[in-house]
């Protein structure tokens, strides 16, 4: 069965450029890829830069995406706060939010959910993790030795299809190195999504394990993929077994 997801820093729906708050160019962005799963980091509720929407639900319905995970990460000055994202078409039978943070840095985490993936007869269970991981490299490589030993994954089995993405933050391409003892895979060219206007570094990154393939990766490239936000999306379409 196939399976398109797409990881997406939204920046709180405000342009990378024109600073200009529009969850609507968001959706448009997004929907030119036609989704089964995003990955959404930098998602605003309540707060007063982004007029008080709940993204989430906001961008989920004008996805026609009809599950999703919200979870929190970080207080907004003046009220509202931002946190983590998944959109789905399938049916979520699982959420949890698994805490990342490395004191004194920025709370970050990942947001594992457990969709019901059917296609005609077949169904199958696909463990998806949305992370957000730090700025320094240190706070990275314990974030990922935490994640890698967290509940549910440990415990996971090795064929159950798993996909981790985000924003990785992933300056110096060292997280393909870390997750591979692990069973990840990641894509043998890794693309760059920051900033959004001109790509210089791949801070996102979308990566499989168990009985889950790569048909093929891509960044968005469209006018509006260029202007949403302060990163790029990236679209990765698989095969689970």
């Amino acid at each position: 069965m196939k399976l398109r997801v797409v990881s997406y820093n939204i920046h709180k729906c405000i342009g990378g450029v024109d600073r200009r708050y529009d969850p609507a160019r968001t959706v448009a962005c997004l929907a030119h890829y036609a989704p089964d799963v995003v990955l959404l980091q930098e998602v605003d509720a309540g707060a007063k830069r982004s007029n008080g929407d709940h993204q989430a639900s906001l961008l989920a319905e004008g996805l026609g995406l009809g599950h999703y995970a919200w979870f929190p990460n970080v207080t907004v000055r003046g009220g509202g706060t931002y946190g983590n994202a998944v959109l789905s078409r399938f049916p979520l039978a699982e959420m949890r939010n698994i805490d990342l943070t490395v004191a004194p840095k920025k709370r970050r985490s990942a947001l594992h959910v457990a969709l019901h993936v059917r296609h005609d007869q077949h169904a199958r269970t696909v463990h998806v993790f949305n992370l957000h991981l730090g700025l320094a490299q240190y706070e990275r490589r314990i974030q990922v030795e935490n994640f890698v030993d967290c509940h549910p994954l440990y415990g996971l089995h090795h064929d159950t299809p798993v996909v981790i993405g985000g924003d990785l933050n992933d300056v110096w391409g060292s997280l393909a190195g870390w997750l591979a003892p692990h069973g990840f895979r990641g894509v043998e060219r890794r693309l760059r999504t920051f900033p959004a206007w001109a790509p210089m570094r791949a801070l996102d990154g979308i990566y499989v394990r168990g009985a889950v393939r790569f048909t093929g990766v891509e960044r968005g490239e469209t006018e509006l993929a260029r202007r949403a936000s302060d990163h790029r999306p990236l679209i990765a379409d698989l095969t689970i077994g």
